[in-house]
């Protein structure tokens, strides 16, 4: 059974730095792209970071603090995130997606509060 599991999430003052980790079990995780989206309150769904062909990207909002990065060995995706602001604020969630098929899995997602 396909899972992904989100840890990391937590309160910090603006400034601050968190580093979000995604547990993935049950799929070939080196078939998937990873990604990591967050939904702030009252707001759609946005694509924060991802790979492509190996190349890290970034969402305009982030470039320059966040940084992608996955461990294939281990299974796990991390999002490093510093110079944190309070429109950071947000449920993140991590994402895969088959590199050929449409299967696609979500975590549960791991909420991070940014505020003084």
């Amino acid at each position: 059974q396909a899972q992904l599991v989100e840890s990391g999430g937590g309160w910090v003052q603006p400034g601050g730095s968190l580093r979000l980790s995604c547990a993935a079990s049950g799929f070939t995780f080196s078939n998937y792209r990873m990604k990591w989206y967050r939904q702030a309150p009252g707001k759609e769904r946005e694509l924060v970071a991802h790979f492509t062909n190996g190349i890290p990207n970034y969402a305009d909002s982030v470039k320059g603090r966040f940084t992608i990065s996955r461990d294939n060995a281990k299974n796990m995706v991390f999002l490093q995130m510093n110079s944190l602001k309070p429109e950071d604020t947000a449920d993140y969630y991590c994402n895969a997606k088959h590199i050929y098929y449409q299967t696609e899995y979500w975590g549960q997602g791991t909420t991070v509060t940014v505020s003084s």
